[in-house]
């Protein structure tokens, strides 16, 4: 017979999760519905600038409480994050490798 705990693992990963954690979680998972500045949604709802929140953000998506609260959640931003990152280290490349002289 299965326990509550092996039954349930997201409570698990909830229960591992600070307040503010589940916040940033629940601020991203209702993202997609909502309009308007990010920026300003970010500073209002956190009292932190929008870099602070991307740091605070990109840590908790690498625990794995944050994996076990909302597996489908933390991937999704883990790959929009992995895109940004190929995205500027393109860029980078791209701007390295043209000739200064041209």
């Amino acid at each position: 017979m299965p326990t509550s705990h092996s039954a349930r693992p997201e409570a698990q990963g909830l229960e591992d999760l600070d307040d503010l954690s589940l916040r940033i979680l629940g601020f991203e998972r209702a993202w997609a519905s909502r309009l308007g500045p990010r920026e300003a949604a970010i500073r209002a709802e956190f009292s932190v600038s929008a870099a602070r929140y991307y740091q605070m953000l990109y840590a908790l998506i690498e625990t794995p409480a944050a994996l076990r609260s909302d597996p489908v959640l933390v991937r999704r931003l883990q790959r929009l994050r992995d895109a940004r990152t190929r995205a500027r280290a393109a860029r980078t490349l791209r701007t390295d490798d043209q000739d200064p002289a041209s």
